[in-house]
């Protein structure tokens, strides 16, 4: 039995700080928080960063890893003696082959330059001037949180996250509701492969996301601000502290707290966060209810990706008017990464609806001779690079049947064998199932290993179930994960159905 005064939210940072899972771990947690050892083994082997405990290399195995040579690489390393584990997306998709060592910190091999925009008028400005007097701030606590909203709701501001939800409806929910214990919450938990834009802005503009968070706090009327960064982001962790020490008599009004994430991509959907801040396997909530109305605690919580909560400071200065026009199809600048087969891959800021071409532009051009690319993350699955011209925005690709998502761009020259990069994403979703539901849990299994299968042996018909293995992710299963899962597989079989046919 759990008793009255059990701590379960401490759990998950004291199995970090004991090493991992392990008798001795276990029984310690417990002894500390009053929380059965039965859950802690549970909760603390959902987690891929505590439930190994010893150091190890851990290399990269997302697919512009892939594509650069990550399985030579391992090769290499554990030929020469290092213990490697290799894991999903490290979210330095630029760098890659990328790997952290055995401190957790940042190695890379990549033999190519990257990039980030020049400095600009536009929202993010990455290499623009830090600003750190919290004007928009001081703003803000001189207007009716009706205008704040109002500025959000002109700006056409969409949750740059993945989702594309309006920002708005969020703040004008919580504002709503009866109860007064509210929470902010910064996803950070970047964990889709080909994504690493929230990355580069904690590095170089840290200040906009914190003075972002604390405009919505004043405006919801709550006090404590929690940031979730993914537990593999050390470089980045390291940067929110200094900000935070940089501002604290801006801040003085509000808690922050940073909590690491443990290796888990599902916890990037927010409701999978919050489980994982309250000391729990992060497994979605069925919804309703929303987190606006029940999140942190079973409090009234705004939870929104660092991208989005970053360019709150902009609107409220220059109005959301402006951050409306520049888009191209759609309102705003976005930031989009892009790696694999071009020049210089890296994060470049640009209005919402460019091209692919205008994108590759940015990045210096296309390296060989692209095929196919990936307009946003793995669970946007693949296009011709006959799409090239489309609009990269939240409309225009869904109507292709694919995704904006995170925007995480991979482009893939006729090198790659596109089986092989559909199983590679594949493995992706299989490795970062919850498992909470049997389709997803059992679909994710099932379609990569067939297409292992075909790879191996050549012949379609290990195929030929697939299509309803996936029919039934979508429809059955939990939450965004499973419902895409099969995609990279859907879309690379109508698009280059070629690579599919019977190999001798």
């Amino acid at each position: 039995m759990q008793k009255p005064n059990a701590n379960r939210e401490k759990i998950i940072e004291l199995l970090e700080h004991a090493g991992g899972v392990t008798e001795d771990s276990v029984r310690e947690v417990h002894e500390q928080t009053g929380i059965p050892e039965a859950d802690i083994w549970g909760t603390g082997l959902f987690y891929t960063l505590l439930r190994e405990p010893g150091q190890r290399i851990r290399l990269c195995d997302g697919l512009t890893c892939q594509m650069f040579g990550a399985d030579s690489l391992a090769m290499e390393l554990t030929e020469a003696g290092k213990a490697v584990e290799r894991v999903s997306c490290l979210g330095q998709c630029d760098l890659a082959p990328a790997s952290l060592d055995e401190a957790m910190e940042l190695v890379t091999y990549a033999k190519h330059k990257t990039a980030i925009s020049p400095p600009n008028e536009l929202a993010m400005n990455l290499a623009g001037e830090v600003d750190l007097t919290y004007s928009a701030l001081k703003k803000v606590k001189e207007m009716s949180p009706e205008d704040v909203i109002a500025a959000l709701e002109s700006s056409g501001l969409q949750g740059r996250g993945g989702a594309g939800f309006p920002a708005h409806f969020k703040w004008t929910s919580l504002r709503q509701q009866a109860e007064t214990e509210r929470y902010v919450i910064c996803n950070a938990d970047e964990a889709e492969p080909g994504t690493f834009k929230d990355r580069e802005l904690i590095l170089r503009q840290a200040h906009k996301m914190l003075e972002g968070l604390a405009i919505a706090a004043h405006v919801i009327e709550a006090k404590e601000i929690y940031i979730y960064i993914r537990g593999e982001y050390t470089n980045e962790y390291r940067a929110i502290e200094r900000a935070l020490e940089d501002s604290k008599a801006a801040l003085q009004e509000f808690e922050f707290t940073i909590v690491k994430g443990h290796g888990a991509y599902i916890c990037g959907e927010e409701t999978a966060l919050l489980e994982s801040l309250e000391g729990k396997r992060g497994m979605p909530r069925l919804k309703p209810p929303y987190p606006t109305e029940s999140g942190f605690r079973g409090k009234p919580s705004l939870i929104h990706n660092v991208e989005t909560i970053a360019c709150v400071p902009s609107i409220i200065h220059r109005g959301g008017d402006w951050f409306r026009s520049l888009g191209k199809t759609e309102a705003g600048s976005k930031l989009y990464c892009i790696s694999g087969h071009v020049v210089a891959p890296g994060v470049y800021e640009l209005p919402l609806g460019v091209s692919l071409d205008e994108l590759v532009a940015a990045a210096g051009g296309y390296v060989g001779n692209p095929i196919a690319f990936s307009p946003g993350g793995a669970s946007s699955g693949f296009l011709p690079i006959a799409e090239r011209g489309l609009p990269l925005d939240y409309k225009h690709l869904a109507d292709a049947g694919s995704m904006l998502g995170s925007a995480g761009v991979v482009v893939i020259n006729d090198t790659v064998d596109m089986a092989k990069a559909a199983a590679w994403q594949l493995e992706f979703f299989e490795r970062e199932s919850c498992g909470q539901c049997a389709p997803c849990r059992i679909g994710t299994q099932y379609i990569r290993r067939q297409v292992d299968q075909f790879i191996q042996l050549g012949d379609p018909v290990t195929l030929a179930m697939t299509a309803d293995v996936g029919w039934e992710m979508e429809e059955g299963s939990i939450c965004g994960l499973g419902m895409v899962a099969a995609k990279p597989l859907e879309s690379a079989r109508k698009h280059f159905p070629d690579a599919f046919k019977t190999r001798d």
